[in-house]
């Protein structure tokens, strides 16, 4: 089983990625609702926001990763013993998080993304596949925003503040790699599956979407200056527009048949609803915590469930089919964002009920998920091919 399990990243990652988001948001349900914690690096709500970004997604991007990596380069990346002192270092980070070793927790914490970043960077740098070599900036990027958090909670002298730009920019850079990939995979997949189906892609709206999402994550170290708001505002306003746009002309609408297919756009169209949600909340709209989670919930959630799921079928040889789990799992996920995201606006009153619907749903779906996935990614391939 071990040799299984450690054959390729996205076996185990995927699998204590999809437990651990299951577990972890009805742990802090538990917590926002007013329950007793252990204590630890972070309080309850940091807890929450840091390890759902530098936790769960970090892990499904490895995963990830560890696996397209291989496709792109033909070459490896970390198996075996190698594999699994990463997700072991992973794992020990998010216990440690929950214990009163605080220097510790951090220290482990911060080691996993530049050690993965190694283990993806030496096929793509070997391969000369330098298309690829923006990853490594976001894994590097996305690790400075984990050592700014940390540093905010060990040495608020010396950090004071970092912690407000760190979570922004997580974000940022989270929404720039799904719209690149996202750009990449929705259309291919979709065209691919369906032959009449032809997605648009128009290369000024491409450099212009993408340029946005870059912009953004430039400024938004700076969103404390006086007479930043507006400017934030009109970027993520015009992001939003420009992928929304983008995201028609993909014509999602002709995925209908294939679920696996549609889960895409659907999480995908996320992406432009947060960016608004963003631009508003530069004037006084709804606070940009809304903006946040319809890009933690709906984008992040469904895309990276989507993906598993087609990644993990695909690679152990098997259909390309969703079922019944799948579609269920995904429509949760789509139930927690609009639950997190409508409801506490429509009323205050709603926060509470808002908060335990959309935990609910979104534990419900990821643990549907691991247990679905269990079997399938702790077995070899069905075709009996390796990896």
């Amino acid at each position: 089983m071990f040799r299984v399990l450690f054959a390729i990243g996205f076996r185990p990652f995927y699998l204590l990625a999809s437990l651990y988001a299951g577990l972890a948001v009805l742990f802090w349900a538990h917590l926002a609702l007013g329950g007793a914690g252990p204590g630890g690096d972070f309080n309850g709500m940091s807890w929450h926001s840091h390890d759902m970004i530098f936790g769960y997604v970090a892990a499904v991007i490895v995963g990830f990763l560890f696996t397209a990596v291989r496709n792109w380069t033909g070459r490896k990346t970390p198996d075996g013993g190698a594999l699994a002192a990463l997700v072991a270092l992973w794992l020990a980070a998010r216990l440690l998080a929950l214990t009163p070793y605080a220097v510790l927790a951090a220290v482990v914490d911060l080691l996993f993304l530049p050690l993965a970043a190694v283990g993806v960077a030496r096929p793509i740098i070997a391969a000369k596949n330098w298309r690829n070599l923006f990853v490594i900036a976001v894994l590097m990027v996305l690790w400075l925003c984990n050592l700014l958090l940390h540093g905010e909670t060990l040495w608020p002298s010396v950090f004071d503040g970092t912690g407000q730009i760190a979570k922004p920019l997580a974000f940022d850079v989270l929404t720039l790699l799904m719209a690149v990939i996202g750009g990449r995979v929705i259309p291919f997949f979709s065209a691919n599956a369906i032959p009449t189906l032809k997605p648009v892609r128009l290369m000024p709206l491409e450099i212009g979407a993408i340029g946005m999402l870059v912009l953004a994550a430039v400024l938004e170290p700076f969103r404390a200056v006086d007479g930043i708001a507006p400017v934030l505002s009109v970027v993520f306003a015009v992001a939003a527009a420009l992928h929304g746009v983008r995201l028609l002309l993909w014509k999602p609408w002709q995925t209908r048949p294939q679920p696996l297919l549609w889960m895409l756009p659907v999480s995908y169209a996320w992406i432009p609803v947060s960016l608004g949600l963003r631009a508003a909340a530069q004037f006084d709209g709804p606070a940009e915590v809304y903006g946040f989670h319809a890009l933690a919930l709906g984008a992040i959630g469904g895309l990276t469930l989507a993906m598993m799921a087609r990644s993990a079928l695909g690679h152990t040889g098997r259909p390309l089919r969703a079922g019944r789990v799948e579609i269920a799992a995904f429509t949760l996920i789509q139930v927690a964002a609009l639950a997190r995201v409508v409801l506490p606006q429509l009323s205050s009153d709603l926060w509470t009920p808002a908060i335990a619907l959309a935990a609910a749903s979104w534990s419900l779906a990821f643990l549907l998920f691991f247990g679905r996935y269990l079997p399938i990614l702790t077995r070899p391939r069905f075709d009996g091919r390796p990896g």
